[in-house]
């Protein structure tokens, strides 16, 4: 069973920045295409980032200019790099193919943004 490891994230004021990590416990190689998703209290959980085993990204309108994914195979782990971060980014964030055939999820990594 495939396990899903975010990491990074924590407590920042507005403007400021936090890199997550995503640890997969296969190969993400071979993942056509694998993404950061996110889920704000009583809000439904959004796909906020994504990317393709070829490098091309998408990302949802709210976070494009300030979020950056990537991916490094070698260690099978995907990243979000998340700058100018506004109390409105403050959710749980997870990792997880993209757009569906999701793998079980992990237990993410609570990002708060505040002054």
């Amino acid at each position: 069973q495939v396990q899903l490891v975010e990491s990074g994230g924590g407590l920042v004021q507005p403007g400021g920045t936090l890199r997550l990590s995503c640890a997969v416990s296969r190969s993400i190689a071979s993942i056509d295409n694998i993404g950061w998703y996110r889920q704000a209290p009583e809000k439904q959980r959004e796909l906020v980032a994504s990317i393709t085993s070829s490098g091309s990204t998408n990302y949802v309108d709210s976070v494009k200019g300030r979020f950056t994914i990537s991916r490094w195979d070698a260690r099978n782990t995907v990243y979000l790099l998340m700058n100018s971060l506004k109390p409105e980014d403050t959710a749980v964030y997870y990792c997880n193919r993209a757009p569906g055939l999701w793998y079980p999820w992990g237990q993410g990594t609570q990002v708060i943004v505040s002054a």
